[in-house]
């Protein structure tokens, strides 16, 4: 059994089906509201980080300081050799802590796009198994550099760096989201809703809610593909 540990940066943002992974293969799940002052624990209770999502950026320490402190804590549990996977804003700031850059992307990218495999996706034992293309779900502004030593392993029409892995795969940043579901992808679009600017010359990478609500079986491949992720991170070397 894992132990595995999640920091939230929003009240909205959870785990989703990150959650019903650990759950069916038998992992225990804690986690760590950020954004309610509550302080990680000591990477020793732990052995897989998950560091989800949020509506801030990662340069905006003065009106979220526990930032700073996120940063020193997600360096130090990469140096202790854990498992960590980050989403969107947590992808962001693994990207920093590894030595990458986190910069504003060209476009905002919001709804369900096509990702494809990076160009050291088959190099990535987390990667090598998902197929070249797939429908994903986005909901960013910011994108972030490759770290040094990392293997680029995805990327989009609208986004060129997606995710990448570290460390011998242990550690991994999306872009995108692949844990979302129906309640995490409605609760996005509720408290991010300012965020859904439909202009299709200004963002043409911007869906309505309603589109991306439709065709539900997406959801169910996303589910597939972050199961088949986690099960390769989580494998035995």
């Amino acid at each position: 059994m894992l132990r595995l540990h999640s920091l939230r940066h929003a009240r909205f943002e959870t785990e989703a089906e990150i959650a019903a992974w650990a759950q069916e293969r038998g992992h225990s799940l804690s986690h760590t509201d950020l954004w309610n002052g509550e302080t990680p624990p000591h990477p020793d209770s732990f052995d897989f980080l998950i560091v989800m999502g949020g509506p801030m950026n990662i340069y905006e320490e003065d009106a979220h300081p526990w930032l700073a402190m996120e940063k020193r804590f997600l360096k130090s549990s990469i140096e202790a050799g854990k498992l960590v996977l980050g989403v969107c804003l947590g992808a962001q700031l693994l990207a920093e802590a590894l030595g990458g850059a986190v910069t504003k992307n060209a476009h905002r990218e919001i709804g369900w796009h096509t990702v494809s495999a990076g160009p050291d996706a088959s190099k990535s034992r987390a990667f090598a198994s998902l197929p070249q293309e797939y429908a994903a779900f986005h909901w960013h502004g910011d994108t972030f550099s490759i770290p040094p030593g990392a293997q680029w392993t995805a990327r989009s029409e609208a986004c060129a760096h997606q995710a990448f892995s570290a460390r011998n795969d242990r550690v991994v940043a999306l872009q995108f989201h692949l844990e979302t579901n129906a309640q995490s992808m409605a609760e996005l679009a509720r408290n991010c809703a300012d965020e859904i600017t439909l202009d299709p010359v200004k963002w043409p990478y911007v869906q309505s809610a309603a589109d991306m609500a439709a065709r539900p079986e997406r959801l169910a491949s996303l589910r597939g593909l972050l199961f088949r992720l986690l099960d390769n991170m989580a494998a035995p070397v």
